[in-house]
Parts: structure tokens; sequence; C-alpha cells
């Protein structure tokens, strides 16, 4: 079986290191250990590198880019196809201009073809509007279906847990 292609939104990579969100900080270590063993093929964007150079505590971006060190990943440039899918986006009413990194994202991950976006942003991204808006957009354009979900529903594989 194919390994998942997974993009890595930039609040799941903060997520390693933020001691305010112990559970989405456990679960994305445990998801990290898997990225460590290959487990899925991973893409991060320019946009990604970008907000994590923007914060403004530089142990923190050391220590994010420290984790990033740990990892195998396809890293995605800026292009005039990821700008015009993220257009497209907010011309669709998915997410409005003031979310364009967000459309990035989002256009990275389909334009990559991965399967899912992991993703703690429940405000723009990993929500039900968003989720239902990206759908119809996949089927429109001939991209196939980018799930947007948390670390958890990588790290749940059907076991009880």
């Amino acid at each position: 079986m194919k390994k998942l292609k997974i993009y890595l939104e930039t609040t799941a990579v903060s997520n390693l290191d933020d001691p305010r969100n112990q559970e989405s900080m456990i679960d994305m270590r445990a998801l990290w250990e898997l990225l460590k063993q290959n487990e899925y093929e991973v893409v991060i964007s320019w946009v990604v590198m970008e907000e994590i150079e923007k914060n403004k505590k530089i142990t923190k971006i050391d220590t994010l880019k420290g984790f990033l060190s740990q990892i195998e990943f396809e890293m995605i440039d800026k292009s005039d196809m990821i700008e015009e899918l993220a257009e497209e986006i907010i011309l669709n009413n998915i997410l409005t201009r003031r979310s364009i990194r967000d459309c990035q994202h989002i256009a990275c991950a389909m334009i990559s073809n991965c399967d899912c976006i992991v993703s703690y942003n429940f405000n723009d991204i990993n929500n039900i509007r968003t989720i239902k808006g990206i759908q119809a957009l996949s089927m429109k354009y001939g991209y196939i279906n980018v799930n947007i979900i948390t670390a958890r529903s990588l790290l749940n594989k059907g076991e009880n847990q």
C-alpha cells in the first residue's frame, strides 16, 4: 500500500512545541516519531518556513527548525500555479483575502496531490465550511480530495486506544 502524502501546515509544526496545548503537542510528537520513521510522505511549503521565521521568539524558531531537520520532506516553492489556485479559493468564497496564507497552504497541498493537510487552525482551515469548499473545488478542477485533519486522525489506526 502506498504511503499517505501529508502536508504539514504551520500550526501542526508549531504544536510540536506548545505547552499551552498539551493534548495537541502530545499528538504531534507521537506523529513526529512516525514521520522520523518515514511512515508518511511529508510536504512542507515556503509558507510554513516564512511563518516559522516570523515567530518573535528566536528559541522557538530554532526549536521548530530542529524538529524539521529530523524528518525528510518535499519542499514546495512559490509558483504561479499555487497563487492562481489560492485566488480561486478566495473567488469561490471558501476563505477571504485576509486568509491568503491559509489559501496558499491549501493550494500547495492540492497541487502536490496530498492526501491530507494536518492543521490545528480551526478558524480558517480545519472546519466544515472550508473542508466542504475545498472538496467542491477539488472536484471542479480535478484534484484529489484533500482531507483536513489533526495529528490524532493519523495516529488512530482503528485500534482501541
